[in-house]
């Protein structure tokens, strides 16, 4: 397997899940990276590995972190000297293309299969660079992995991809993150929070695809009906922040505010969860699953999302999926489920059933059953 993995950062999280499932069933050995890329052009040029994961101890899981985006050595090492009957490829980020193509390439040469999960179709900001490097990547794949059924028709149109070649499985929960020793109350009293304010979450990296400014319109309605309502924004800067500073500051919603401008370490994550009553995701477009969502779901948190990618599959009650860009929808969303707290309730309790469909044993059992069809050297795997 091939991707990220702690204490490096990018899809660490989701890698670390799939590659513990999946060594249940068989050994995995992971291909991970030292340095993946040079911080300057990493968004707010910093890049530091979080050393806060939970440590590897699956037996059947071998970790090389050899790869380092100034020495293609260690890319070809990786493509040509592995034991490994197959290559899974986590591919997501557009810097990382010359050291996916030439693993895969190695791959390729020796005649092995290689399947690739494809956490970004296109990219979010749409750029053509993305998709012009990903449709030469994929030209190597012998089987794709995606996490929505927009992702499958994607492939389909934008790739040409056969679509006996394309399975749909969905990204699974992040429960390492869960802290079972965690006091919400406490955690809300050192936040700056009262027992009786309503704490909205938005989690993950700041990004125009966010929605940021569609949350801040909604919550200046919210607090008209709600003025205990208080808002969350919690990641890593990827944009000026001074835009939505002025804009908060016309809205009059600066007091009603906390923000975390910054990475969360991975220890610190079910702080903000824990401290929430309620998460959204007002993505303006998106096409593929959340981490952010899923991580919602292990902390059985109720979810408002818009109707983009595949955020709808989180939730069960489509009052709960409003239009991107609606700021009235998602207030309306917003104020019906925290001036009703067996609504909330409710919601918390579907996020259980939810937990089951992004189960990790699912997820490794229909990943297992593909590798074991393309190894085999049969013409198409299950699809889900």
């Amino acid at each position: 397997m091939l991707g990220s993995l702690p204490p490096c950062r990018g899809l660490s999280s989701y890698c670390l899940e799939l590659s513990t499932a999946v060594a249940d069933l068989g050994p995995v050995e992971f291909i991970s990276f030292l340095k993946m890329y040079p911080a300057f052009i990493y968004p707010g040029g910093d890049l530091e590995d979080d050393n806060t994961f939970p440590p590897l101890t699956c037996t059947n899981l071998k970790v090389n972190r050899r790869l380092t985006w100034y020495n293609p050595i260690s890319w070809i090492y990786a493509g040509l000297f592995s034991n490994a009957k197959l290559l899974h490829a986590q591919w997501w980020s557009l810097p990382l293309w010359l050291v996916y193509m030439v693993i895969c390439t190695g791959f390729k040469l020796r005649g092995k299969p290689i399947v690739f999960t494809v956490h970004n179709v296109l990219s979010h900001e749409g750029s053509y660079t993305f998709y012009m490097a990903s449709r030469l990547l994929f030209k190597l794949g012998d089987h794709f992995i995606v996490h929505t059924k927009r992702n499958k028709e994607q492939l389909i149109k934008y790739y040409q991809i056969h679509p006996d070649q394309i399975s749909l499985i969905p990204h699974g929960t992040l429960d390492f993150y869960l802290n079972s020793d965690a006091d919400r109350n406490d955690i809300r009293k050192e936040m700056g929070f009262t027992p009786k304010q309503k704490v909205i979450l938005i989690f993950g990296a700041v990004r125009a695809y966010k929605g940021i400014d569609t949350a801040f319109a909604a919550f200046s309605e919210v607090l008209k009906k709600i003025p205990e309502a208080r808002l969350i924004i919690a990641g890593k800067l990827w944009e000026d922040w001074k835009p939505y500073e002025q804009f908060a500051k016309t809205l009059r919603i600066n007091d009603y505010l906390s923000s975390y401008l910054n990475y969360i370490p991975s220890n610190e994550v079910y702080r903000f969860f824990s401290a929430s009553d309620l998460v959204i995701l007002p993505y303006h477009q998106f096409d593929s699953q959340s981490g952010v969502g899923t991580a919602a779901i292990s902390f059985r948190k109720p979810m408002i999302v818009t109707d983009v990618g595949g955020l709808p599959e989180l939730v069960s009650d489509s009052r709960f999926i409003v239009p991107p860009k609606n700021p009235d929808a998602l207030a309306k969303a917003i104020i019906s489920c925290l001036k009703d707290s067996d609504q909330l309730e409710v919601m918390s309790a579907n996020t259980k059933i939810a937990a089951e469909k992004f189960a990790w044993s699912a997820i490794a059992q229909k990943t297992w059953a593909i590798y074991q069809r393309l190894v085999l050297g049969t013409k198409t795997c299950e699809r889900s």
